[in-house]
């Protein structure tokens, strides 16, 4: 296996994880109903014992972040939904919303370490984390992986850009973590002050969109850029490795793709919100809709890691719309898309201005043409949403393949 792989779970056949993570699953949903009063509320009618695979998986309801603040804000600060003693837990934090998240007792709770090593940095490298350290995990989410991982780490934080170039220069770290743009800030004003920043080498960015032509600039100055997708509750979902093809599903989590505002799994490929189980013993989020939509990509990483691999972020997933004052939900249309029977595929809801007022515009598409089809999917609309639209039949596979279930048309003007 050499240096190549972080460790042999890299590396297993995508049946024995799955396999795995199948055996491990109904142990875990026991766990976060004994230990969490919050699971065992929100999962009250399910029996850990028979969510063996992922069709039963996908019969437990979602858990979104609006839940989740809901029932924090009546039960604080965690909501019932972390277990364990709060005495047990080395660190609180408060995101924006407000929502909490605790930190458990293991080494790298946010099982970072593998995306560090994925990136090329080794342990001993020095680590020069520049996200935020205030309130908030993301710094102590990058921090906790390379220390565990055997690297020193460089606490930096956000801000006091001259500071930060003159500890580089001082402390010669080989490697930078933080958000995208802010290492190309302290390139620059290096490049400014005349300090030698050349030490840095490898950088594992996360919180923003690594964009080419950035990933590019970087590589023309001696910086190997790779990113991750993480967040606050989860930690580090998926990674790139060198190949540069997808994010790589981080070992210990069970992904999801579902159409936007359901818990329904999507056809492999098709764009949707994704969904992440963990098993985490401090903070076990069962079928946590991130909000963030993404894709399955076919096939295993060219690296040789062999877990799903990721499209990237590709938007957030969250398209619930007012029209005419009234909120229109994805759930909705995909209960009437349900109801219309097997003959329709995807549905999507355009919402336009019409003289000077909105109007609905409700295509699906379907191979079953006719008035009184039409007639019928117009009544299901007005039944599910409360308000009138129009109907327009298209041919299967022609909506575009983006996760949208609701598509908010209107231009806005001063």
């Amino acid at each position: 296996m050499g240096n190549q792989y972080f460790d042999k779970l890299e590396i297993r056949s995508p049946e024995e994880r799955e396999a795995d993570l199948m055996a491990r699953l109904p142990g875990q949903i026991a766990m976060a109903k004994n230990e969490a009063s919050g699971w065992a509320k929100h999962l009250a009618d399910f029996d850990p014992a028979e969510i063996t695979n992922r069709a039963a998986l996908a019969q437990l309801p979602v858990l979104r972040k609006s839940d989740l603040m809901a029932a924090q804000d009546a039960e604080p600060p965690l909501g019932g939904f972390a277990a364990g003693d709060f005495s047990s837990y080395k660190r609180i934090f408060m995101s924006p919303g407000p929502i909490w998240e605790p930190q458990g007792p293991e080494a790298d709770p946010w099982k970072s370490a593998r995306a560090f090593h994925a990136t090329g940095i080794r342990p001993g490298d020095i680590v020069h984390n520049a996200l935020s350290y205030h309130m908030t995990p993301g710094g102590f989410i990058l921090d906790q992986g390379a220390r565990a991982y055997g690297c020193v780490v460089f606490p930096a934080g956000i801000g006091n850009t001259d500071m930060q170039v003159s500890a580089i220069s001082s402390l010669r770290p080989t490697a930078y973590a933080g958000t995208p743009d802010y290492l190309k800030v302290i390139l620059d004003r290096g490049d400014e002050l005349g300090v030698d920043v050349s030490s840095i080498t490898r950088g594992l960015v996360s919180g923003g969109a690594l964009y080419p032509s950035l990933r590019e600039e970087y590589a023309n100055r001696g910086v190997k850029v790779l990113q991750a997708y993480a967040t606050a509750d989860l930690g580090i979902v998926a990674y790139e490795s060198e190949a540069m093809e997808g994010l790589i599903a981080n070992e210990d989590f069970i992904i999801e793709i579902v159409r936007p505002g359901t818990g329904d799994p999507v056809a492999p490929g098709e764009v949707g919100e994704l969904v992440v189980t963990t098993f985490s013993p401090t903070y076990p989020l069962i079928r946590f809709a991130t909000g963030d939509l993404s894709a399955i990509m076919p096939g295993i990483s060219p690296c040789g890691r062999t877990n799903m691999r990721l499209k990237g972020w590709m938007g957030r997933a969250d398209q619930r719309t007012k029209v005419k004052g009234m909120f229109v939900d994805p759930a909705q249309i995909e209960r009437l898309r349900k109801n219309a029977g097997d003959e329709v595929g995807r549905a999507r809801l355009s919402v336009v201005r019409q003289g000077e007022q909105d109007h609905m515009i409700l295509r699906v598409e379907t191979e079953a043409a006719s008035e009184d089809f039409i007639a019928a999917l117009k009544k299901s609309l007005k039944e599910h949403t409360g308000l009138n639209g129009d109907v327009e039949l298209v041919a299967p596979d022609a909506l575009p393949n983006d996760g949208k279930v609701i598509s908010d048309e209107r231009e806005v003007t001063a």
